[in-house]
């Protein structure tokens, strides 16, 4: 059984060996998660339409339904830009991001393991990591719970192809489900465990996130699925 406390102590152990390579590793990172929902919010914002009410029902009926039509299409083309972008781009890059972590264990992690799934199984980990984000974005949409108990059920993925860039979609989902059954909410406590940190880092203009408290809890997290993996042998 792990504890979260020994998780971090041995974070801390690999912060400090590994400084400037995981902190800018985590920057990275911390730009590839919120890119996607930032890119789609985005779109969105942009084709905003600010209309009068008192002046909408003097157009011409067919005029504000071409309208219409014309800033769904455009949503929809930002929206199939962002899915790919996605697939061919960030996922590849986060699961990278994730390998350099856990090479870290190793003694091993280098600049270019960024770059690993670019170089084994390009498609499929884009693919299957999309999956992973779409399946969350669905069970969140039942409502936030969910939403929250399904992330964290399928938070081992980008880890798992990490080190297994060839592992199906399937075989993907259940390894994270059994390793993390049990697991999911000692992982939220450890999570909520960083939250004093992300205060000092909002203080000091994120300042502290950059350089200590997003390297701290990716190794952390990284830490969590060495110690999930060597227990579900």
């Amino acid at each position: 059984m792990w504890n979260r406390q020994s998780l971090k102590r041995n974070a801390r152990v690999l912060l400090k060996a590994n400084y400037l390579k995981v902190v800018v590793v985590g920057l990275i990172l911390s730009f590839l998660i919120g890119s996607g929902y930032n890119s789609a919010r985005g779109a969105a914002k942009s084709n905003d339409v600010d209309i009068d009410a008192t002046d909408l029902f003097s157009w011409n009926l067919t005029l504000i339904v071409a309208m219409l039509i014309g800033i769904a299409g455009v949503i929809a083309i930002a929206l199939l830009f962002n899915v790919v972008l996605n697939i061919f781009l960030w996922n590849p890059l986060e699961v990278g991001c994730r390998k350099v972590f856990v090479d870290c264990r190793y003694g091993n992690a280098e600049w270019s393991d960024i770059l690993y799934a670019f170089k084994n199984g390009y498609g499929h980990i884009g693919a299957v990591m999309f999956m992973k984000d779409l399946f969350t974005f669905l069970w969140t949409l039942l409502f936030i719970i969910p939403g929250i108990i399904k992330g964290y059920e399928y938070m081992m993925i980008p880890y798992l192809l990490a080190e297994n860039p060839d592992m199906s979609r399937q075989d993907a989902f259940a390894e994270s489900k059994r390793m993390m059954d049990g697991n999911k909410m000692d992982a939220f406590v450890l999570d909520l465990s960083f939250i004093g940190w992300f205060i000092l880092g909002a203080i000091t203009f994120n300042i502290v996130n950059i350089l200590y408290t997003t390297p701290y809890m990716e190794l952390a997290h990284a830490e969590l699925y060495h110690t999930l993996k060597n227990q579900n042998k």
